[in-house]
């Protein structure tokens, strides 16, 4: 029997990760709402307390890793790393169904998805992170960024945070509702925090990064 009918036998379709690829398609971002749920949000939200409360996180930079520098003036929050070879089981249970969708990516679209980064990030009120692209001059390997909400509920417009996405058309605000992930193309796509008016703003951010 062929390799090609192998994974034929092995592709079984997904219509949410259908639906984002359709999304990416047509507009080159995709907003999906309950991509966690209710009791997934919890747990994330509560690990990322424990460990913002113990003081792990630091004050956030611009730059690539290696050139970092921290502007206050164009970011404003507060950032953990995930090791996904250090994870816990809470990690490790969010770090699966990323790897579900960069593996349906890397079939349906041969993206070449060969790595990924993510951080907990909290914006405090009054933080913010102006308009920017996901990508650097000596680093072009982000391909998609993923925001992925850890709000509580209900968030509302009052609260500000939202994210704004620049499109030909004017600029799409995206309200950062728990369970909700936002995903678009690094490359391509400014986009903005806008200020957090009331409550803390709390997710986690990543991207998919060819070679």
């Amino acid at each position: 029997m062929s390799i090609e009918l192998f994974e034929q036998l092995d592709f079984v379709e997904n219509p949410l990760f259908e639906s984002i690829i359709d999304d990416l398609l047509t507009q080159q971002y995709s907003v999906v709402d309950h991509f966690f749920s209710e009791e997934e949000v919890v747990l994330f939200r509560n690990n990322l307390l424990l460990k913002y409360e113990a003081d792990r996180f630091k004050k956030s930079a611009i730059g690539s890793r290696t050139q970092e520098e921290i502007d206050k003036s164009i970011r404003g929050d507060f950032i953990l790393w995930m090791d996904e070879s250090k994870a816990d089981p809470t990690e490790q249970f969010f770090f699966n169904k990323i790897n579900s969708l960069v593996h349906y990516l890397n079939k349906t679209c041969f993206l070449g998805i060969l790595q990924k980064e993510f951080h907990y990030a909290v914006y405090p009120t009054g933080t913010f992170y102006k308009r920017h692209l996901d990508t650097f001059q000596n680093d072009d390997r982000r391909k998609l960024s993923m925001v992925c909400y850890l709000n509580e509920d209900p968030w509302p417009v009052e609260n500000g945070g939202a994210l704004a996405i620049y499109i030909p058309d004017g600029a799409q605000e995206i309200l950062p509702l728990p369970g909700r992930m936002v995903i678009f193309e690094s490359q391509v796509l400014e986009h903005e925090v806008k200020v957090v008016q009331a409550s803390e703003r709390f997710s986690i951010t990543g991207w998919l990064k060819t070679r």
